[in-house]
């Protein structure tokens, strides 16, 4: 079963270069091991909130708005597509990603 794993993060948590150093490290190391493996099929970084851009179709209208319009304090930092036996593998692989520990790591599957 293939899952999108969203990768979000707090965008208010601020973390010194050292940690920076090593989370970039420990992905890289996660990302290999899961590439491996045969797991993740696919993923990466997305810019941030700040840079988005929204679109809706209201009365055949298109509207663009900055950034996405929900009030939440965990933004979407990147995605990994996985292809998993089942949603425990899933959660498996998702508890191992580094972010884990400081942000959320949210599993979709594929419909």
């Amino acid at each position: 079963m293939k899952y999108l794993m969203l990768v979000c993060v707090d965008e208010s948590v601020e973390l010194s270069r050292a940690e920076q150093s090593t989370i970039a490290a420990e992905v890289e190391a996660w990302v290999s091991e899961m590439d491996g493996s045969g797991v993740r099929l696919l993923g990466n970084e997305v810019a941030p909130a700040s840079d988005a851009t929204t679109v809706r179709v209201r009365g055949g209208d298109v509207l663009l708005g900055d950034g996405p319009f929900v009030e939440t304090k965990e933004q979407i930092a990147g995605f990994d597509l996985i292809e998993c036996a089942d949603l425990d593998q899933a959660i498996e692989v998702a508890s191992k990603h580094p972010v884990a520990r400081f942000g959320a790591l949210q599993l979709r599957p594929y419909i």
